[in-house]
């Protein structure tokens, strides 16, 4: 007997539910792929008092870093410190056993900046936002 399923729209769905969801989507992911537990990669630059100026977060999975964010505030950037979290976080990569990196950016973001680090190209959303594209972009180590 089939049993029928009724959707709601939520637009902040309770921390069961998100549970549930999650546990379901790992649970299947673990038949095909195996264990994916890493713990997550956060670089924090913080300046002379404190404050926080830039920031990287990564997220490392079945031998692959995906880097969520990378930050750098307006008076710090063309200053390095971008490609400092870029290759620190690499190199955590590395030792945590990951074949390569792989992230999205905006075309009004910094595709220049992830191609002059060795990233290519793999994945591009025209019109996303509009006039703009999403790309996606790739490293092997």
């Amino acid at each position: 007997m089939n049993k029928m399923l009724n959707f709601t729209q939520e637009t902040e769905p309770d921390a069961d539910t998100i549970k549930a969801i999650e546990h379901g989507l790992r649970a299947y992911n673990f038949t095909y792929a195996g264990s994916n537990e890493l713990p997550l990669l956060w670089l924090i630059g913080r300046d002379e008092a404190g404050d926080v100026c830039a920031g990287l977060k990564g997220i490392a999975a079945w031998n692959w870093l995906f880097v969520s964010w990378l930050w750098v505030a307006e008076s710090y950037r063309f200053k390095g410190y971008g490609s400092k979290l870029l290759t620190q976080a690499e190199a955590i990569a590395k030792e945590r056993g990951c074949a390569g990196a792989f992230l999205d950016t905006h075309s009004f973001q910094a595709p220049e900046f992830y191609k002059k680090h060795g990233y290519r190209e793999f994945g591009r959303l025209d019109n996303f936002p509009k006039g703009h594209s999403r790309i996606w972009f790739a490293k092997t180590f």
